[in-house]
């Protein structure tokens, strides 16, 4: 089994307050996120996002190995749009929807 892990700092208050999220092979290296980024329309990245990348990269790759397995290559395109949504007091990633265009 293979672990990998990244890591993510707070400083301040909900919406006063920023973060930083790094990852341990260092594709992310103390990238700012905050308040605005998340739940409004500053530009920056949010957790959301980064879980729409890997749900993205981790299908694009089975789908390679299932077209592989059929003794076919060719090019992936997957989209996954993430959405967050306040339930109760708190807030959940209630779908994840992928889009995909493959070239064979």
């Amino acid at each position: 089994m293979k672990k990998r892990s990244a890591t993510a700092v707070w400083k301040g208050g909900l919406k006063d307050g920023l973060g930083h999220i790094s990852s341990e092979a260092g594709a992310l290296n103390n990238v700012p996120y905050n308040f605005s980024m998340r739940f409004e329309d500053q530009k920056g990245t949010n957790p959301e996002e980064l879980i729409a990348a890997a749900h993205a990269a981790c299908f694009s790759m089975f789908l390679s190995m299932v077209l592989g397995d059929a003794g076919m290559t060719g090019e992936i395109n997957t989209k996954a749009t993430v959405t967050l949504e306040q339930v109760g007091n708190g807030f959940d990633v209630t779908s994840s929807a992928l889009e995909r265009t493959v070239k064979v």
